[in-house]
């Protein structure tokens, strides 16, 4: 009896059409589960193609969950191995920053509104802030933007300048009840101070951004940065409502907590901008690398340097970097006589070296690049160092200075360059360069 119906299956088969006996068997699902961390996953091969993932079983405790679950969405993916050194510290400082500086703006906005007669809510005052933002905020915003390059040179002491300029915004804006009759102009002037501060800090935050980024994920760590800002100046707004309508209702409670507030704020964004390792080269870092190298031989990192930078007075000269000056008019510096004696001396580099009783003068030329800067700063370290021990005319100094860093010039740029520094470019803010 099977064997008869088998036969008859098989004739059934042979009539049917060829494209019907060709057709393949349906794809099943390709699954499976791994485990990592008490956390299983269970991935699947949909037969689209499309890779899907469920979670099966998760005995991680709640609340390792939860600061999991933060992590995922302020900070970036990958974190802390798709970032450079520095990056949690500078995200602790900037939430406490954002926390500070929006409290103080509610406190800020509601005197404000009470030096000019009003008895607002400070729901009230936050919305009337915005209006009253628009006239000298936007005469300040146009102002600092010519200052762009100097930004670029140095982005930490912008930041920093940034944040005082805010806080003496908002400190004049607390103050405003104290002289009613002066509202006007305290309120415009406070404004002019804000909009500086805004275009500064908005200015620096892509170079501030970018020393971080080590895997390409430039557009995720700013994403993840943002979110965190947000985060904290809704806490920060929360924090100031509560303050305004408490402590801080009366004048005597601004004088008290302002300060406090506002010292808090300058510490903060003074500690992000010391954790941020930034990799391009200017004046400061790399008279730092310089001296570095010509003291111990040894090739410091962004992060090495990140504590050493003087935040405040960027532009101090080095001595054991050859103090050197970078960025003065050629003609201030050189002696027309003396110019073409100085540049016969290094013909083929983009730069002219003038020694002075007081340092060294380099001068760039216009496309010189972080390269050309290293090595004239080189040159002028070697040299100061030459003149220490072999008192000799600066020609005969400046041209054996000139053989030393050539010699070691090749595997000092690539241990550079495996290190993170940037040496396409040299920011030199507004710094003058000079054309043949």
């Amino acid at each position: 009896m099977n064997l008869l119906l088998y036969a008859s299956e098989f004739l059934e088969n042979i009539k049917k059409p060829k494209k019907e006996m060709d057709t393949p068997p349906p794809l099943l699902p390709v699954f499976w589960t791994e485990t990592s961390e008490s956390v299983s996953r269970r991935y699947q091969f949909e037969p689209d193609g499309q890779l899907s993932m469920k979670i099966v079983d998760d005995s991680r405790p709640f609340a390792r969950r939860m600061v999991e679950s933060f992590l995922n969405k302020f900070f970036p993916s990958g974190y802390p191995y798709s970032v450079n050194e520095g990056y949690l510290r500078y995200t602790q400082f900037r939430a406490l920053q954002h926390f500070t500086s929006a409290a103080l703006s509610v406190l800020s906005t509601q005197s404000l509104l009470f030096a000019a007669g009003l008895r607002p809510t400070p729901a009230q005052a936050t919305a009337v802030s915005w209006i009253l933002k628009d006239g000298m905020q936007h005469v300040g915003k146009l102002i600092c933007s010519n200052l762009g390059a100097r930004m670029d040179s140095e982005p930490k002491r912008w930041r920093i300048l940034a944040d005082v300029l805010y806080d003496f915004g908002t400190g004049l804006e607390v103050l405003s009840p104290l002289c009613p009759h002066l509202f006007l102009e305290m309120a415009g002037l406070g404004n002019f101070a804000k909009g500086m501060a805004v275009v500064a800090a908005r200015a620096t935050r892509l170079p501030i951004y970018s020393s971080f980024a080590k895997e390409g994920n430039l557009s995720d760590l700013f994403a993840k940065g943002e979110a965190i800002s947000t985060l904290f100046n809704v806490v920060g707004l929360g924090a100031g409502i509560q303050l305004a309508s408490t402590i801080c209702s009366s004048m005597q409670g601004k004088l008290l907590v302002g300060p406090v507030l506002s010292v808090l704020h300058i510490y903060s964004v003074c500690e992000e901008m010391r954790a941020a390792p930034v990799n391009t080269l200017n004046p400061q870092r790399t008279a730092m690398i310089v001296a570095d190298f010509v003291k111990t031989g040894k090739i410091s990192s962004p992060a090495d340097l990140r504590y050493k930078e003087d935040l405040l007075f960027p532009g101090r000269v080095i001595k054991d970097a050859g103090s050197v000056k970078v960025g003065s008019a050629l003609h201030k510096v050189v002696k027309p006589s003396k110019l073409l004696q100085l540049k016969e001396i290094f013909p083929e580099e983009k730069f002219i070296l003038r020694p002075g009783t007081r340092g060294t003068d380099l001068i760039l030329e216009h496309s010189a690049t972080g390269e050309d800067a290293l090595r004239g700063w080189l040159v002028a370290a070697y040299a100061a160092d030459i003149e220490k021990s072999v008192p000799e005319s600066s020609v005969n100094v400046l041209q054996e200075a000139y053989d030393r860093m050539n010699s070691v010039f090749p595997p000092l740029l690539s241990e550079l360059q495996s290190k993170g520094w940037h040496t396409d470019r040299f920011l030199d803010g507004t710094g003058s360069r000079f054309a043949f």
